[in-house]
Parts: C-alpha cells; structure tokens; sequence
C-alpha cells in the first residue's frame, strides 16, 4: 500500500505553474532629492537667496521619500470626512482627516511652507518662499491649498491692528489640529471664503450682509464686531482657525476676518453645509458654508471689501503660479523617471527618438515656467521698495498665474502618456498629478480673470509696460529672434489695451517675453535655442500643437543634452 502523500509533495512546483516572468517594470520614483538633483532651482537660489539652500534641501528629500510618497497617497485615498454633529446631537461643524494628512500639515509647517517670507532674515524672502512651495507641490497638492493661504494671510492682517495676534501666530512652525482659541496655539491655519452661488469672480455680487455689533477689545486692541448672514459656495480648508470673507454693510462690499474659536472659547456660528466632492485635491477639504448670526471683525473700512482682498490676493496668485511650476516638475520627473528605467524596442524608452524629443520639449516648458513664477516672486521682493520691480509684478503676477496654470495640465497629460497605462492606476502619483493639473487655473480667478486684470494694469499704469520692456532690454542683442518677438509684443500689448478681444494672445505674448529674457540670463545655449525657435515663432519655424514636436531645428544630440538637464540627480 503507498504511502499518503506529503504536503510538500502536494505543493504544485511554483516553476512549473508559474504564468510569467515580473521584468522591466520602471523603477520607482524614489530616493532623489527635489532640490539637490535640479539644476535650474538651485542655480536660481544661488544666485538670489543662497541662505536658503540648505532648508531647500531638506525639504526636497521628502519628494523623494517613499514614506513621504506613502502619506500622500494615503491622505488622498482617505479623504474628509464631515462631521456635522456630535454623537448627543450638538452641532460641531468639524472635519475629519487621515492621520496621513496631518503628518503632511506638520512636515509643511515644519519647513516653513507657509512663513518663510516672514519669518526670513536674509534677502528675497519671498523668492526663497516660492522655492519652499515649488518643492512643497511635488510632495502633496491638497497640503499646498493651506499652505498658501496661510502665507497670503499674513499680509491681510497687516490692514486691522486687532489682528496682529493672528499675524503672530501664522508665522508658526508648529501645526496643531486644534479648536483652541488663537491665543493658545502656536501656529493658525487660515482659510478663505469669499464665492457665493450668484456671483462666481464677481464679487461685486455679493449677498452676504453684515450688521453692525459692537466694539470690544480683542488680544489688546479695539476691535469692531459685525453678525453676518448668506451663504458661500466654495469655502477654502472649512476647519481653519479663521477665514477672510466678504459681505455687504449698507451695499457696500467689505472684508471680515471670522475666528472658528471666540475669546470667551466659544464656537463661532459657522456651519458647514457639506464637502465639495472634487474631480482633484482630494486630500484637501472644500466647502459650502452658511453664516447666521456670525461673528466677524471688519478689516479696513466698509465698502472697501474687494481693494482689501486684493491687496493679499497677489500672493495667493503667485503662489498658484508657483505651485503649478512645481506640480510641472513633479510631472516631468516621474516621466524621466519611467523612460530612463523601462526598454521599449531594444533600448531604454527615454533613448526612442520620438520619446527624445517629447521628453525635451517639456523639459524646455518647466524650466520656462519655473523661471517665470521665480522672476515674479523676486519682484515681489521689491513692491513698495523699486518701482520697476512693483510695476512689473503688478502686470507680471496674473500673467504667471493665467500661463504656468494653463500648461500644468498639458505637461500632466503628457506625463501620463510616457508612463501608458501603469499612469491611470491610484497606486501611481501620477494619476494624482493628471488629475490635480487643471485646478490650479480655476482658483483665485480663471484664465479670463486673470487676462482681464492683466490689460486692466497695463490700461492704469504705463509704468508696467515699461518694466516689462525694460526687464526685455535687459538681454537686448543676445538673441535677433527674440529682439524682433519683443517688439512684436510690445505692438500686441499696445493693441489689447484698446481691445478686450486681444487680451489673451497678448497675456500669453507677455508670458513668453518673460520666459525667453529669464532663459537667456541662466539656461543653456541648447534650452535657449530649442526655446527661442519654438515658443516665439517667425524665420519659417513652426511649434506644434502637442509637445514633442520640436522640430527640424532642434537634433537628437540637442535634445538629449536638455534631457539630461532636467534629470533629477540622485
């Protein structure tokens, strides 16, 4: 008689069942550092803020973290959760998150995300706190929302001497997810609500009304109290300690600051309606909100609610325009990543022509655009100090804003293209990035908005035309297609003054002329070169459509010297 059979015996032989090999998969995005292995960035510190490089680089080892990478898509994954009551009944108003994304919101504050233009000593503060969000938006995009309200926040603040307490604390360095009155934490997270369902970007159209309350001291000043009633559509991280809001006071339009927490530790009267299901910044709470017998202090006189927000909203702008720069480079570095490390045909993707050239050509778009939201932070070091670098940011702010949005998502696409379709899947950051590409444009003003304040500096102020040719002049004689492109913009600017109907070819103009004077000043000859004949046209050249077609005039050995330029070093 046999003996039975061992389960040893019985384990089917893994080599004989086995339906294939796991081979030439990419090698994970991993082990770089953001800041150290980019060439552009820190020649850029460099040259304008070299005191900052060495926190530049330790929070650019976290974009290329694979724990870091894992909190991301964790915080993602999980997202809010709106708790309207608690348990017994008592409404709470609160949000609920992963511990992924307070660990995110603790790493930010850390590194000073959101305070380093004020808490900064050396020069170009705001320059060096751009670097710290362009590397922030290639850790975790929903993170970057409070973050750069919280830098914008500071400047608001500066309007209404009550709130110098909140100027105080928003330069923090330490995150606390907290409901405690200002005074007992040590940094605040700010929020912002200003959109209502009638009026979208017109914020003439505001329904929210505000009634006069009382006067009382408030943290050591005379701080003027007001109840708010309406409605906000979309309300900017609703689990803030406070938000800027507006709302009419006899018609006129006028700009709140609403703390969650009173000074008597009560809660505000500031209800959450519900959580914005998003198509991207999944990790990141929007909201509807509703204010009914709300608390708020006025913050500058009433009736002049819009001129105040707008006198911070320059940040946020900016800040937008160098999120997307970053996100732009998170996109080309994952796509470097992929075709350096997987074979296609007999060789590494990266070394297919075709996939040359399309690597090339957006490796020439990020380093324009990072260049660009770069140059107009350095201008916002100068406003109220140079009057050339005030003019130009006022005009260059919104063009950066309109432009690096703009092409965010065509970089974004492109990026999930080289990767196929391991790009579409979650487990991916990619998927991530594609889908948090186009939002950046939408916030704080559409394209429209931002073309539409760009002709309404140049129609106010002739300083900015000035500062712009002027900032072209700079590099005068460097390039013949370039000197005949800025004459050519300099025509179209003056066109669009008169016509609406030119203000986004000429926006876009203002964005290249910008790009090709920055380019070069501190790219390479075959950056500049692939640049100048294919962004600025003439000469018989012709730029696509899609990216990858650079063209005649840039070869295969010009192409793979740009590429080998925007690889990350690890």
């Amino acid at each position: 008689m046999n003996a039975p059979a061992t389960a040893q015996q019985l384990q089917p032989s893994a080599s004989r069942y086995a339906t294939h090999e796991v081979r030439n998969q990419a090698a994970p995005a991993t082990g770089f550092n953001a800041f150290d292995g980019d060439a552009v960035l820190t020649a850029a510190v460099a040259r304008h803020a070299p005191w900052a490089a060495e926190g530049a680089s330790r929070l650019g080892r976290l974009a290329g973290d694979e724990g870091v990478q894992e909190l991301a898509r964790l915080a993602n994954k999980h997202t809010p959760e709106l708790k309207t009551h608690d348990r017994y009944g008592n409404r709470i108003d609160w949000v609920d998150f992963h511990p992924a994304w307070h660990t995110l919101m603790g790493l930010a504050w850390e590194h000073e995300v959101p305070s380093l233009a004020w808490n900064a000593t050396g020069a170009h503060p705001h320059f060096a706190r751009a670097v710290q969000s362009y590397l922030w938006n290639q850790v975790e995009h929903g993170v970057g929302c409070p973050t750069g309200m919280a830098y914008a926040a500071h400047a608001g603040f500066q309007a209404e001497p009550a709130l110098k307490i909140w100027a105080d604390k928003v330069r923090g360095t330490r995150y606390e997810f907290s409901r405690a009155e200002v005074a007992h934490k040590p940094s605040v997270v700010i929020g912002y609500a200003m959109t209502e369902k009638q009026g979208g970007s017109d914020l003439r159209e505001t329904q929210t009304t505000a009634t006069y309350s009382h006067a009382a001291d408030y943290h050591g000043a005379v701080a003027h109290w007001y109840e708010l009633t309406g409605h906000k559509w979309f309300c900017s991280v609703p689990q803030s300690d406070g938000f800027f809001t507006l709302a009419k006071v006899a018609g006129g339009v006028t700009c709140f600051f609403l703390p969650r927490t009173l000074p008597d530790g009560s809660h505000n009267r500031f209800f959450i309606q519900r959580l914005k299901d998003k198509s991207g910044n999944r990790s990141n709470a929007s909201s509807e909100v509703e204010y009914s017998g709300t608390l708020a202090i006025r913050v500058g006189a009433e009736g002049q609610g819009i001129r105040e927000i707008l006198s911070h909203a320059h940040l946020t702008r900016l800040d937008f325009a160098v999120g997307s720069a970053g996100l732009m480079r998170q996109s080309l570095t994952l796509a470097l990543n992929h075709c350096a490390t997987r074979a296609a045909f007999g060789g590494a993707l990266a070394h297919q022509p075709m996939m040359a050239n399309v690597l090339a050509d957006m490796a020439v778009e990020v380093e324009a655009a990072t260049l660009l939201a770069l140059r107009v932070a350095r201008a916002t070091d100068g406003i109220g100090r140079d009057e050339r670098e005030t003019a130009f940011a006022r005009v260059a702010t919104p063009v950066a804003k309109l432009f690096n949005c703009s092409r965010a998502p065509a970089i974004a696409y492109e990026a999930l293209q080289c990767h196929g379709g391991n790009g579409f899947i979650e487990e991916n950051p990619m998927a991530r990035v594609y889908r948090e590409a186009p939002l950046n444009s939408v916030w704080e003003g559409a394209a429209n908005m931002m073309c539409m304040d760009v002709r309404r500096a140049l129609r106010k102020d002739a300083h900015c035309l000035e500062a712009l040719m002027a900032d072209a002049r700079d590099v005068r004689g460097q390039h013949a297609g370039f000197d005949r492109f800025a004459g050519e913009v300099a025509t179209l600017v003056q066109a669009m003054v008169d016509d609406e109907y030119l203000a986004r070819p000429a926006s876009e103009a203002i964005a290249r002329l910008v790009q090709g004077a920055e380019l070069l000043r501190h790219s390479t000859p075959e950056v500049v070169d692939a640049f100048m004949h294919t962004r600025l046209g003439g000469n018989g050249t012709h730029w696509g459509t899609l990216l990858g077609t650079l063209g005649p005039t840039t070869r295969a050995a010009q192409a793979r010297a740009i590429v080998d330029r925007a690889q990350v070093v690890r």
